[in-house]
């Protein structure tokens, strides 16, 4: 139901793959979720540029966007209970203010964004209200438990609804991995956007068994090899998830999984993300949601922890504690921080990398190359070192940095001063 696959040219409508996902819903008696209406990634281009390829005037886009907003919610009012109205127009990082420079836009700077400002996503939600006025109406992102991202989402809400605009809930898509988003954060997130909206739905979840997370459509699909250890990472995942969305079970409606089987995943099988397999063979990530104990959901280990009594004379961990529950100590040590440590006892020190973190990867320490480039300081061919104290050329901004030790910072060759400090 995007809508370049929909209503890709004007007055051309291609109605068959959403008639018959419908029309089996409405065989099976079974309500359907409506995705989406407006998305900037495979949106119906045609309504916002007239024939010489440029854009037109706001109220002929809105007229368009108005037509094909009532023309889908009308087509389908009989079968789907909600919409996300809007989907991902929210920025994955803001540029922060410095030095009088104002802050970046919140907003992806997409073309809509560039035609309309904000104002698109108001339109769009009174043109679904007048269309359905019983539809649910939300706003849908990913990495929505994200701190930054979840205030940026948090205050495009807030405005948009202290303005009238009918927004009856938000999305958080799910594209998840085994390390990550931590709890903390998706309950923090949860907690926040329930101060605006009654209704949250978990939306396109999946969980990677790799360390990418997010809905951007480049990533890997060579995945890991699903080692024991990985099915259990994967499995705790998933109930830790549902252990906190248990907890919230008074917003939380709906939880959407990207699809069945990791046959039939976006990410592909060897990614491991969904509870089924490629074959249909339910997982131990199902049989953790399914066969959840409640009676374990609040329960708060007693901290009177002490080595095994199994353990070696002078081995600390793991310890046990008085209920039962084992505590162990993991100490591990990156690929990142042994090439630095590496680098530094030979006199160098690194100024760059491509670690992933959270489906990002660590940018530059200059800041010219972040502005300048977009994403390409994430790869990994930017990787480098420098010699300590000795003046490095940005190769995109071409202005000259001092590579320094002391305090790990850039200073700028015209007035030496620090400029962006990073401990390693």
């Amino acid at each position: 139901m995007k809508p370049g696959e929909l209503h890709p040219a004007e007055g051309v409508w291609k109605w068959e793959g959403a008639d018959s996902i419908a029309n089996w819903c409405r065989r099976n008696n079974i309500p359907m979720r409506g995705h989406c209406l407006v998305w900037h990634s495979q949106f119906a281009d045609w309504m916002m540029y007239d024939k010489k390829g440029k854009f037109v005037k706001k109220e002929v886009f809105y007229k368009r966007l108005r037509e094909h907003i009532h023309t889908v919610m009308n087509r389908y009012k009989d079968i789907v209970y909600c919409w996300d109205v809007v989907n991902e127009a929210i920025a994955d990082q803001q540029r922060p203010a410095w030095r009088g420079r104002p802050a970046g836009s919140p907003y992806r700077e997409s073309n809509l964004y560039k035609l309309c400002g904000d104002e698109f996503i108001a339109k769009a939600f009174e043109f679904a209200r007048e269309a359905d006025p019983k539809a649910l109406l939300f706003y849908n992102d990913y990495n929505a438990a994200d701190k930054g991202k979840s205030q940026r989402i948090y205050d495009m809400v807030k405005k948009m609804k202290d303005a009238g605009v009918p927004i009856d809930g938000i999305g958080m898509q799910g594209h998840y991995n085994i390390y990550g988003p931590s709890m903390d954060d998706v309950d923090a997130a949860i907690e926040k956007y329930a101060s605006l909206v009654k209704h949250i739905h978990i939306t396109e979840l999946d969980i990677r068994a790799n360390e990418e997370m997010g809905g951007q459509l480049q990533f890997s699909r060579q995945g890991v090899e699903i080692k024991p250890y990985i099915q259990t990472l994967h499995a705790n995942q998933y109930n830790q998830l549902f252990k906190t969305l248990r907890k919230h079970k008074d917003v939380i409606d709906v939880v959407t999984f990207w699809n069945l089987s990791d046959r039939d995943s976006w990410v592909g099988t060897s990614n491991y993300p969904l509870l089924f397999d490629k074959n249909l063979k339910p997982k131990k990530a199902y049989y953790a949601v399914r066969d959840f104990n409640p009676a374990l959901d609040n329960v708060k280990p007693i901290e009177d922890f002490k080595p095994s009594e199994l353990n070696q004379p002078g081995q600390e961990y793991p310890m046990v504690n008085s209920q039962g529950y084992a505590r162990f100590r993991v100490e591990a040590r990156t690929r990142w921080h042994w090439r630095h440590s590496t680098a530094e006892r030979q006199g160098w020190l690194l100024v760059g990398h491509h670690r992933r973190t959270y489906g990002r990867g660590i940018p530059l320490l200059s800041p010219h190359h972040r502005r300048r480039c977009g994403q390409r300081p994430w790869r990994k061919e930017l990787l480098r070192f420098v010699p300590l104290g000795v003046w490095y050329r940005d190769s995109c901004s071409r202005q000259r940095f001092l590579c320094s030790k002391e305090c790990a910072s850039w200073q700028r060759a015209e007035d030496s001063f620090p400029f962006s400090k990073h401990k390693f």
